[in-house]
């Protein structure tokens, strides 16, 4: 394998505290690039809603109808694939050192938004159409599909800085002023408001540095996890935080994670840790330390993903990359995996949070997957999710080993199933299960984004990728017909 070297650090921008300061929720700015607004008449507020994660469900019982064609005299065997949606490619990507191009850049190219070469900006920004001059967009999403003709995009990990202050700041608004761009130049961190706007797309999050000056000690970091994890918690409606992606190749931060119990999945940042195979592993990962590569240019990963899809399925590590600060380059990198190996090109490719890929290594491990006989014409499976402290993704895919899709008739669920889909594999049915609880207020809350402007694409693309997570029902075709 490549040795790859941690990432460079650019040169950013000069920081312009001026034009961000903490005002509650609202964002205001005047032509002078300060921050008070003479038109009081005038208040630019992010969009604050979020997802309910703490209330998300938890240890699910999915219980599947199928409806055939035809009675079946042969066995059928159920299994949960190594990969979700039969992919045979594994990438998972880490942003480090809550930067906020993680929200304007990576989370932006994934997401069909604006992309800027030069500058920086926030969720209220890019709510009010306040965007640097240079803006440019891809004209597409990015992502890979669930076998069932359904787009998934690409997903990775955020790093969070949350006992820093740099957090809690807002940012300046001000459409068609163009006098100065202070506002769009880089700030030291992500801000809460974006962090909510990616976890709605499901972005994963992670601790990375502690404010502590005992960086040698566990003990003092483990106490900051606490402090770090309270501010999570309470600036994220109650969703917790269960990932370290180890920062500075300090190792004292794994040894104080690996006695913090909330913190169940990890990334190195150096050290000597073992490649993952996913068609290989057999653990359920918790507190796995995972090893990621950093490499100064993402065209340095389009190798290794080559070298690594021309082997067998059996054989294929996942490519694990860890980056800093992304930027066009990056995009570019993103839109090839889409090319190449999404839904734009061969579809073989699974890219999540590590957050995902660990909760759905642990569904395989430890839950359970029956498939009964009601009567000739009706099977009735059925899928435990057991869940842990801070889980999110309650989905899975299981695999019905000899049963056609020409067979099936129908397919239904009870209520704890909010997302269905089936499709074709090489040998038989795959079955994709999302027992995610507000799926359906989520999507509705992106319809009603898009009919306050339906006129922005982007805005419509979203609210029929989050209909389509949805099972079919009355409430999706309703939810459709307002979209459409």
């Amino acid at each position: 394998m490549k040795v790859f070297f941690s990432l460079i650090s650019l040169i950013a921008p000069l920081l312009f505290l001026s034009s961000c300061v903490k005002v509650g929720d609202v964002y205001q700015g005047d032509s002078t690039g300060t921050d008070s607004n003479t038109d009081s008449s005038i208040t630019y507020s992010a969009d604050d809603y979020l997802y309910p994660f703490g209330q998300e469900a938890t240890n699910v019982t999915a219980e599947i109808t199928i409806k055939l064609n035809e009675p079946i005299s042969d066995i059928i065997e159920t299994e949960v694939p190594a990969l979700k949606y039969n992919k045979s490619l594994l990438f998972i990507l880490t942003q480090d050192d809550c930067k906020q191009a993680a929200y304007c850049c990576t989370w932006a190219a994934i997401n069909g938004k604006p992309l800027t070469n030069n500058y920086f900006y926030n969720s209220a920004q890019l709510k009010y159409g306040d965007l640097p001059p240079d803006s440019y967009s891809l004209g597409k999403t990015l992502g890979s599909t669930d076998g069932a003709g359904h787009e998934v995009r690409f997903s990775f990990t955020t790093t969070l800085l949350a006992e820093d202050a740099s957090m809690n700041l807002t940012a300046t608004v001000q459409p068609n002023f163009t006098d100065n761009y202070y506002r769009f130049f880089m700030k030291s961190s992500l801000i809460w408001s974006n962090v909510r706007e990616m976890l709605n797309y499901g972005v994963g999050i992670a601790f990375h540095d502690v404010d502590t000056p005992d960086v040698d000690d566990p003990s003092a970091i483990q106490s900051h996890y606490i402090i770090a994890q309270d501010s999570i918690l309470s600036h994220l409606s109650n969703r917790g935080c269960k990932m370290l992606a180890e920062p500075n190749g300090n190792e004292e931060y794994i040894v104080a994670a690996q006695s913090y119990d909330p913190i169940q999945t990890l990334a190195a940042q150096k050290g000597e840790y073992g490649s993952l195979y996913p068609f290989k592993e057999e653990s359920d990962l918790k507190n796995v330390v995972l090893k990621r590569l950093f490499a100064d240019n993402p065209d340095s990963f389009k190798e290794l993903v080559e070298t690594v899809s021309e082997k067998p399925k059996q054989e294929r590590e996942a490519i694990y990359a860890g980056v800093h600060l992304t930027t066009s380059t990056w995009a570019s990198f993103l839109e090839w995996l889409n090319d190449n190996y999404g839904q734009d090109g061969d579809d073989s490719l699974w890219f999540p949070s590590q957050e995902e890929y660990y909760e759905y290594t642990y569904y395989r491990v430890h839950g359970t997957q029956t498939l009964t006989k009601i009567d000739d014409n009706t099977l009735k499976l059925t899928v435990t999710l057991p869940s842990d402290q801070y889980f999110y993704y309650p989905s899975i895919t299981v695999n019905l080993k000899g049963l056609d899709i020409a067979n099936i008739s129908s397919m239904t669920s009870t209520d704890a199933v909010t997302g269905l889909s089936y499709g074709t594999y090489d040998e038989g049915t795959m079955v994709n299960i999302d027992c995610r609880k507000f799926l359906v207020e989520h999507a509705t809350h992106y319809v009603e984004k898009y009919e306050q402007d339906t006129t922005d694409a982007s805005a419509k693309a979203d609210a029929i990728y989050f209909i389509n997570m949805l099972k079919e029902s009355a409430q999706k075709t309703a939810l459709l017909d307002r979209v459409n």
